[in-house]
């Protein structure tokens, strides 16, 4: 139906209406409005002199600006990068270089950080003379706040940097598009990101009329948890078959009322929350950080339907010692995945909080952020032990270390091929080879297992798993296990040197409130509930555990 971002942005403004787009503390925005609001925001980059191909960077928290500029600058040719609001200044700053970030939107202060101040101090130097010297591709930077420090803009002032500069969104997306046209496209055989367009006769700063399905629409540097984060080259046709995929799936429905936890920087919040509602006329509802008090005032006040997230957002909602007293009954929908998803987390949701629909999911950065899914009407052993079966249009197997399949129950590791595959690593051909085999399969680096019905279970990722006495052990089954003692709220495990053994478990555990369960207690109760190599001999229990945006453990912390 849609051929590229900024189409199905004015398709949504035509089709709902005064109906409502975003909800935003006291701002209320029809689809009307934000199509407008975005067509601003993408004249005001076009008058930037942004072309087709320019990467935009947006380091801000989930809100009603983020959506506009980010949409904004997508619907003006540029491809975005959003970058992960837990990074420091120098590794954002290392992001906008390796992307060659032309335009970068950046929040004010936000928990207390000035990202500004934090990105002067890392890229404050160079031999460059935009803003910030240290990132000599960087040409404009723009605050999203009313004020702005002496070489930056504020939002303001950007926007209306961009008036009478193009007409219309028509005018970004079609022929004939206002002053100043972009012409040429990013084909297949370009490098990732790269433009082959030349600027058309239109004069002025005016619209893109190169976009197509197969132009680059997004660059989403991988969560780093085991490594240096990589930047996957995803385009429009793939995020737009990926999520009205998903969207289909999940049942996601004209009026939804969709409260987006999940960061925008991340596939889970911008392309399964922001994008997913456009095609569906559902409202969006951005909370820039996770508080279970905030969340639960949100689904009371806003009558919130759709709540996606990780299984620790879930479980902190189930187990607030104020639940009761908001009424959460409007829940309809959950969809989880990120982490190991705890056995008693589905049927807690179904039960306790009256929740109609949960499935469970699987995906990656290198695979447009969706892979498998579960569909309405699994039964609850299939949403609660698997994440699903492979998307309409892919393939999923499992494969050993010389990439030949395995049969069903054997675990190996999950290869992906299909449409939502990404075009590669931007500017790492090296990397891209070694997970996109000449074929088309993408390696994903997850060990799973497929059962008869082609469902997929995550067992762990290939750099998790340790060998005890020559036996693998994989940390995600264990902490499965471990997830049902009464007295654990959330737990990881992690091999450590053993000198007769080779490796061993060890486990971190957030105990539940009020237990008084020590180590000892726990490895008992192990060693009667699985196999005795893969009982942990040691167990240290913490606060809580290091997490990313994402949700998922970075256990490298752990290992440290």
């Amino acid at each position: 139906m849609w051929q590229s971002i900024p189409e199905l942005v004015r398709w949504s403004a035509e089709k709902y209406g005064e109906a409502e787009a975003v909800v935003d503390g006291r701002v209320r925005v029809s689809y009307r409005e934000l199509g407008r609001r975005v067509e601003r925001a993408a004249a005001a980059c076009a008058a930037t002199g942004l072309r087709a191909g320019d990467r935009v960077g947006i380091w801000a928290p989930n809100s009603l600006e983020w959506i506009v500029a980010a949409l904004g600058a997508v619907s003006a040719g540029g491809v975005l990068v959003p970058l992960n609001t837990r990074f420091k200044g120098a590794e954002a700053a290392d992001v906008l270089r390796r992307s060659g970030a032309r335009l970068l939107f950046v929040t004010g202060t936000f928990l207390g950080t000035s990202y500004v101040a934090s990105l002067r101090r890392a890229a404050g130097e160079g031999a460059g003379t935009g803003p910030l010297p240290g990132l000599p591709e960087l040409r404009d930077v723009v605050v999203l706040a009313e004020d702005a420090p002496e070489g930056f803009r504020a939002w303001g002032e950007f926007l209306a940097g961009g008036e009478g500069a193009a007409g219309g969104l028509t005018g970004m997306t079609g022929p004939g598009g206002g002053a100043g046209s972009t012409t040429g496209t990013t084909g297949p055989g370009d490098a990732p990101g790269g433009t082959t367009g030349t600027t058309g006769s239109g004069g002025g700063a005016g619209g893109t009329t190169g976009i197509t399905g197969s132009s680059p629409s997004d660059i989403i540097f991988t969560s780093g948890t085991t490594g240096s984060p990589k930047g996957a080259v995803i385009t429009h046709e793939q995020t737009l078959r990926g999520y009205d995929a998903w969207s289909e799936l999940a049942g996601l429905r004209e009026g939804d009322r969709y409260l987006v936890v999940n960061p925008f920087f991340h596939t889970f919040g911008y392309k399964a929350g922001v994008i997913a509602c456009l095609t569906r006329g559902a409202t969006i509802i951005p909370q820039p950080v996770f508080d279970v008090t905030t969340a639960l005032a949100n689904i009371a006040a806003e009558r919130v339907t759709v709540l996606p997230g990780p299984p620790t957002l879930h479980q902190s909602l189930l187990d607030h010692p104020a639940r009761a007293s908001y009424d959460l009954s409007s829940l309809r929908l959950v969809v989880t995945g990120a982490a190991v998803v705890p056995l008693r987390l589905v049927e807690r949701l179904r039960d306790e909080l009256g929740v109609a629909t949960v499935l469970t999911a699987y995906g990656l950065s290198e695979a447009s952020g969706i892979v498998t899914m579960c569909r309405r009407g699994d039964s609850p052993e299939v949403i609660a032990t698997t994440s699903g079966r492979a998307i309409p249009g892919t393939e999923v197997r499992v494969a050993d270390a010389a990439g030949a399949a395995l049969p069903p129950g054997e675990p190996g590791e999950v290869l992906v091929r299909g449409f939502n595959v990404m075009r590669g690593y931007y500017g790492d051909d090296r990397a891209t080879r070694e997970v996109i085999t000449p074929d088309g399969w993408l390696r994903t680096g997850d060990v799973g297992v497929l059962d008869e019905a082609g469902n997929l279970r995550i067992t762990d990722r290939i750099k998790d798993m340790f060998i005890v006495g020559g036996f693998n052990a994989y940390p995600a089954e264990i902490e499965q296990i471990l997830g049902l003692h009464p007295a654990v709220a959330d737990v990881a495990v992690v091999g450590i040197p053993d000198a007769r053994l080779g490796e061993v478990g060890k486990a971190y555990v957030v105990r539940r409130a009020g237990s008084v369960t020590t180590g000892d207690d726990l490895i008992a109760w192990a060693r009667r509930e699985m196999a005795n190599y893969k009982v942990p001999r040691l167990v240290e229990f913490v606060g809580e555990l290091p997490r990313n945006a994402s949700g998922k453990v970075v256990k490298g912390l752990l290992r440290t």
